[in-house]
């Protein structure tokens, strides 16, 4: 059954619609931390593996894959591409030699903090107008939101 707070917006005019407004800011959001990476001539799917790896310092390569839900084949060029700007290393794993880990180099952590700072300066510019109470309500809300890269429409070309 759906959710009685989402159909009663059937009356809301148009454009106050939650998916068109999702879309909408999401869209400027998703051009500007788009802009912030080319800056650090990174692409924001290098800029996410990059950050993935600058929390964990090393992964392997399926988890990489696994935690930013893209198909391995993709990340391979990914890594391709940050392995050759020596942003990153992968090794085979020594206790598992069908493993690769994935390691940020320390080229890529100097980039990685550039591309962090070029994205809070986008976040302190989308968010200016909210509390940090607000900013944690909306981080709450926006994980709970129904999405999954495997719905069609998301797939690669």
């Amino acid at each position: 059954m759906p959710n009685a707070n989402v159909t009663t917006t059937h009356e809301a005019a148009p454009l106050d619609r939650l998916g068109f407004l999702l879309a909408w800011h999401g869209g400027i959001a998703s051009s500007r931390v788009e802009h912030a990476f080319s800056l650090c001539g990174l692409t924001p799917r290098q800029g996410a593996t990059l950050i993935l790896l600058g929390r964990s310092g090393n992964m392997s390569q399926r988890g990489v894959a696994g935690a930013l839900e893209v198909d391995p084949s993709i990340l391979c060029g990914i890594l391709n591409d940050l392995e050759s700007a020596e942003f990153v290393e992968r090794r085979r794993d020594p206790a598992d030699r069908r493993r690769h880990i994935v390691t940020i180099t320390e080229a890529g952590s100097r980039i990685l903090e550039k591309a962090q700072d070029a994205i809070a300066e986008v976040e302190q510019e989308l968010f200016a107008d909210f509390t940090p109470e607000e900013l944690t309500t909306l981080r709450n809300l926006l994980v709970r939101v129904r999405t999954s890269t495997s719905y069609p429409a998301c797939t690669e070309p």
